[in-house]
């Protein structure tokens, strides 16, 4: 490790944080590919896209309303 940082002019902590940050990356590619397999075999629960900004639309004008309740 120390030889490649001195190859690349970096310092082992940065090669450290970088492999980190590759390593995070892959793990949470891989959760997103398994969460996504298991919503294509699911047949997302019969949801259309529609359907799926309608809820989110939803759940964001209700969050607004509790907060608005909560400043009064």
């Amino acid at each position: 490790m120390e030889r490649l940082a001195k190859q690349e002019s970096r310092t082992t902590s940065e090669l450290f944080r970088e492999a980190f940050r590759t390593y995070r990356a892959q793990q949470l590619r891989k959760t997103l590919d398994e969460l996504n397999a298991l919503g294509r075999a699911d047949d997302h629960k019969g949801y259309t896209p529609e359907d799926v900004e309608r809820l989110v639309r939803e759940v964001r004008t209700e969050k607004k309303q509790r907060r608005s309740r909560r400043l009064l």
